[in-house]
């Protein structure tokens, strides 16, 4: 019997093995031209890269081996295939990827285009085709104004169509903008917009709030992180599997009410845990930092959880932690906890939440590099309360009174490395009494951060 917090293992032995179709390369479509293997050996062969980890999501592992072999012969570096990643598939899996030495990574698949910390990384989406006549009537349909602003957004591995469908819109929608992958040699320009891995250039006077979305992919958590940013524009969308096209019906106010909610569980929490969802994403190291402090001015108890992928199970040993925050990518961050034990929100939520100068404007962030100072979204802890918001507020769930002094947070003591690393089981054996892990259970590292300092605990098993 299997439940939210535990499981059988039923599961995983009747899974099913996915089918090469599932790939979304058709059976005329050769290896070479889908995975784009000149380009990825060329990138090899120009670095003189020695050691490469592939990754590969799911769907895509039945041509893995295949691929490997064909980039070993084109290049003569070994390769490393990268199956179950550490945390979501869209992020760079460098943690793996240093198990082997790798001297870089080349990323097959849909990817959050997060920006990595250490290693080089290609990007190879997979060139899945896009039936650019329709889309194109279907556009036609939903925006039959020619004067409309819209922008177009797609999924990554639709983007090689992208000039094939301007072609096709441009001389009738001359206001038509389409996003296009980020680039370091990108200049600002007035009505730049860069989110996400990706830009377009809107029109300043017009304003992208008055713009339209059209959203050239399947429905998932790449939509609604688009829809949650830009929730001032209404999305349509085209699906390339079923041909068909539609106004996105997603109510877009009652999921914002649904993340404010949490916000106001995230008030009434005296203990955080701070779950590490990301160590791939640059600057996750100095989000935690400042999740860390934003805490303790609040006078709340901060617990650092690096537990892999995130799950009821793993969380619900953590009883004594009120709310989680994941520090994730964007596509990642903004996860459904209506089966964990305790909620889990966004760093942004819970600056929200712990923070007095932000208020909320209407505009949702889930990228937390935003949030860091310096960046477009950063909001700057008050040194004191006002007089105005000094008197205590009263919870909206649980009726009770909350303090809203400040606290002063600790000096910052100096860390012996830059990053979350693993640690021996000798190790872990001769910093607990506990002794050895049983074979076939994981433990669980954590610190613990309150006022007074902090101190480093061994989680229970699972």
């Amino acid at each position: 019997m299997a439940t939210a917090f535990s499981s059988d293992g039923a599961e995983v032995m009747q899974r099913a093995v996915i089918p090469a179709e599932a790939s979304g390369r058709s059976p005329t479509t050769r290896l070479e031209e889908f995975y784009e293997l000149e380009r990825a050996a060329a990138f090899v062969s120009d670095n003189g890269f020695t050691k490469v980890a592939l990754q590969f999501p799911d769907e895509l592992l039945p041509d893995s081996a295949s691929l490997a072999s064909k980039m070993e012969a084109a290049t003569g570096a070994k390769m490393y295939i990268l199956g179950d990643t550490s945390y979501g598939s869209c992020c760079v899996d460098e943690v793996a990827a240093e198990h082997v030495g790798a001297e870089a990574v080349v990323h097959y698949g849909p990817a959050c285009l997060s920006p990595c910390r250490k290693l080089p990384v290609l990007h190879v989406f997979g060139r899945k085709q896009l039936d650019v006549a329709r889309c194109t009537e279907v556009f036609r349909e939903l925006h039959p104004d020619p004067l409309a602003h819209v922008v177009v957004l797609s999924e990554v591995a639709y983007f090689h169509s992208l000039d094939s469908l301007a072609a096709l819109l441009h001389p009738i929608y001359p206001n038509v903008v389409f996003s296009q992958l980020d680039n370091k040699e990108l200049q600002p320009v007035p009505g730049l917009v860069k989110k996400f891995g990706r830009h377009f250039v809107v029109d300043s006077q017009h304003g992208l709030d008055n713009y339209a979305m059209f959203y050239v992919g399947c429905e998932g958590p790449e939509l609604t992180n688009f829809m949650l940013s830009w929730n001032r524009c209404p999305f349509s969308s085209f699906n390339p599997q079923t041909g068909q096209g539609r106004r996105e019906t997603l109510d877009v106010n009652r999921a914002l009410r649904r993340r404010l909610y949490l916000v106001e569980r995230a008030r009434d929490a005296q203990v955080v845990g701070i779950v590490v969802g990301t160590l791939g994403v640059a600057d996750y190291l100095s989000v935690l930092e400042h999740l860390r402090g934003i805490i303790q001015r609040a006078g709340k108890r901060a617990y650092t959880l690096a537990v892999g992928k995130p799950n009821p199970a793993k969380l619900a040993n953590f009883l004594e932690v009120d709310i989680f925050v994941l520090v994730a990518c964007p596509q990642n961050s903004l996860l459904d906890s209506a089966d964990f034990y305790r909620p889990v929100v966004t760093p942004y939520e819970l600056e929200m939440a712990c923070n007095p100068a932000r208020t909320w404007t209407g505009s949702y962030v889930t990228d937390f590099r935003h949030l860091l100072p310096g960046a477009c979204a950063h909001t700057p802890f008050p040194d004191k309360v006002s007089e105005a918001d000094s008197e205590p507020s009263i919870s909206l769930i649980t009726g009770e009174l909350r303090s809203t002094c400040l606290y002063t947070a600790p000096d910052p003591e100096p860390s012996s490395g830059t990053s979350v690393t693993c640690r021996s089981h000798m190790h872990m054996a001769e910093s607990s009494p506990a002794g050895m892990c049983p074979r076939g259970r994981e433990r669980i590292m954590l610190t613990v951060h309150t006022n007074g300092g902090k101190s480093h605990l061994l989680g229970p098993f699972l």
